[in-house]
């Protein structure tokens, strides 16, 4: 049987925790603990009451996430938050958060993981936040047009393609999650083209003038990357299942 401190101890050092910076209010690492057994593995966006509630249904005890608890701080324990809580209680779900040390991590993380998942190899990165480098630059794709077909197989939806650049991009920044603040770090690092999840409205008419090809791929679609990912590791050096548990955002 795996201790919950095993998989705690290996999830810190994996992904670097105790050196990445994150934004105010944001608690990387094990936010709740369970009675210290780990059986099953769990990965999912959001620290959701969907996202728990399926959680015990499938007898999940150890839950990563990309959003966790206490975003904005440490808040009162009533109505929605006190659902939450007693929902891992119930089900004795240790859940463990990752933020921008999962979307900047080398291999697992969201960014690097959707690079690979379009066969793009990483060749710089981008977006510092505090010391830390969030996303990354691969080379170009084929044509502008294969990479928007690409997009649109891996997600399996229409996209939002805002396309004032080249038809062959240079090369390929990508910014899980909101990309509005990548913008002006993308242009500074001389690249035309950024897969991203959404952006601000403000953000389109800096797109027209600086010819830029910008991919929105949903929020919570770009962010499923890393979660899995972590979760696949996990399970392979300890030996156990793991499930995603999708919430279905539109996001």
């Amino acid at each position: 049987m795996l201790v919950l401190s095993q998989i705690e101890d290996y999830c810190n050092k994996r992904l670097n925790v105790s050196a990445i910076e994150d934004f105010p209010g944001i608690l990387n690492g094990l936010q709740v603990e369970n009675s210290g057994k780990v059986t099953k593995i769990g990965a999912g966006v959001d620290a959701s009451l969907w996202t728990f509630n399926a959680a015990k249904q499938q007898n999940v005890d150890f839950l990563i996430v990309h959003h966790g608890l206490f975003k904005g701080g440490w808040t009162h324990l009533c109505g929605p938050h006190y659902q939450r809580m007693r929902r891992l209680f119930e089900g004795d779900c240790a859940l463990y958060a990752s933020h921008l040390p999962l979307d900047a991590h080398p291999q697992l993380g969201n960014n690097a993981q959707l690079a690979a998942a379009l066969g793009l190899e990483p060749i710089d990165s981008f977006l510092n936040y505090k010391g830390t480098d969030i996303g990354i630059i691969t080379e170009a794709p084929p044509s502008r047009d294969a990479l928007k077909l690409q997009l649109e197989t891996l997600f399996e939806r229409p996209i939002l393609s805002l396309e004032w650049g080249s038809l062959t991009p240079l090369r390929v920044g990508f910014c899980s999650g909101n990309g509005s603040s990548a913008l002006t770090q993308l242009i500074a690092s001389g690249v035309d083209t950024l897969v991203t999840g959404e952006l601000k409205q403000s953000c389109f008419a800096q797109i027209q003038e600086a010819g830029l090809n910008v991919y929105a791929c949903g929020h919570y679609a770009t962010e499923t990357f890393g979660v899995k990912a972590l979760a696949q590791d996990l399970a392979q050096r300890f030996d156990l299942p793991w499930s995603f548990l999708d919430s279905f955002c539109p996001l």
